[in-house]
């Protein structure tokens, strides 16, 4: 029906205009996170596109069911507010019909989260948790900062010069601690006018390469120090000891979780189906409050609206950290805030419908 696709459209534009906002904003957040530490040399920048975009699904799970919520309460506000939903009342179309209309839209986002909540948000965290470990036991020298002392696994490195995406260096001071032959610690720092970073292709092992310089040790509290003269200098880089929690609940497969009985497993695994579940919940409370009269104006009932979505979700949050801790049991777990908010928006319909509808 041409009225239905009507609504279905403000509906879905209305919501990827709030998306698109919403998504800046985050999206932007984190944005600024990772690339102070690439600022640190955490990783290089190379890696920021990446991140970003195993870190979406995450976003949209949590982004999408408030967007379509005001979606609806805004894209109906203004067909309130022109009259239309007054026509479309004296053209026949009743509120059960706008309702059943609601839906279609509701139901395909509720699966977009759904996707996203069950599969495509922890197959993207453990990409990036993957990513970042890898970059942490690689210790990779094209993420130096040129001028800036940094720690690069259990060096000290400074470079004047890097060359852009490449791990050749110039200028290069190098600190470090070791162990000599009797276990004792000594300092060692190494200097050279130019380095780069190579792979031996029998071993896969990797080495600094440095020229030109002096490598000097000295063990604390002694006045008796070596030094080293060298035209080039290898030195074997260890892999890091950095690891990824395989444990954590956020990274583990929903299949996985199902046949985990542990609290925090069956926490994660309510929660990814809870915000699938907020769609058509919330889609119940949207519509009757989304009437409004010209005298209201468009926004009169978005504060009590966002005090509603606001108190659900954190009632959610609040009782998935108690069944991650185990004060609640799993078997009441996260459904009975569904209920109750299912149970609110069945009354405001009923509510809405006892003063006439559409009019």
């Amino acid at each position: 029906m041409i009225v239905f696709r009507y609504l279905i459209r403000e509906i879905l534009t209305t919501m990827s205009a709030v998306t698109g906002i919403l998504l800046l904003v985050i999206m932007g957040n984190r944005f600024i996170r990772y690339f102070s530490d690439v600022a640190e040399g955490d990783f290089p920048a190379s890696l920021l596109g990446s991140l970003m975009l195993f870190h979406l699904p995450s976003f949209l799970q949590l982004i999408l069911p408030l967007a379509f919520f005001l979606g609806i309460l805004l894209a109906y506000g203004q067909l309130y507010l022109n009259s239309e939903m007054t026509v479309l009342a004296a053209c026949g179309v009743s509120p059960a019909r706008i309702l059943s209309a609601s839906c279609w839209p509701a139901l395909l986002m509720a699966c977009v989260v759904g996707a996203c909540s069950l599969w495509l948000t922890p197959a993207g965290l453990t990409q990036n948790e993957k990513t970042l470990t890898e970059q942490q036991e690689k210790a990779d020298f094209s993420a130096l900062t040129p001028g800036r002392f940094q720690k690069l696994g259990d060096r000290t490195i400074y470079a004047e010069r890097v060359e852009q995406g490449s791990s050749r260096m110039e200028n290069v001071f190098i600190a470090e601690q070791t162990r000599n032959e009797q276990g004792q610690r000594v300092d060692v720092l190494t200097q050279g006018k130019s380095g780069y970073q190579t792979t031996d292709p029998d071993n896969d092992s990797r080495f600094l390469v440095l020229s030109d310089g002096t490598r000097e040790s000295v063990r604390p509290g002694s006045r008796v120090a070596e030094q080293l003269v060298f035209d080039t200098y290898a030195a074997r880089l260890e892999n890091g000891t950095a690891q990824m929690d395989v444990d954590d609940v956020e990274l583990q497969p929903t299949w996985r979780l199902l046949g985990d009985d542990s609290d925090k497993a069956r926490a994660a695994l309510q929660w990814r189906i809870s915000l699938a579940l907020m769609v058509p919940i919330l889609t119940m409370i949207a519509l009757p409050l989304s009437r409004a009269n010209p005298r209201q104006g468009r926004f009169a009932k978005m504060m009590p609206a966002i005090i509603l979505y606001v108190a659900y979700m954190s009632l959610l949050l609040a009782a998935q950290d108690a069944v991650s801790s185990g004060s609640l049991p799993t078997s009441i777990g996260l459904w009975p805030i569904h209920a109750v908010f299912a149970l609110i928006g069945a009354w405001l319909l009923y509510r809405s419908s006892q003063y006439g509808g559409a009019r």
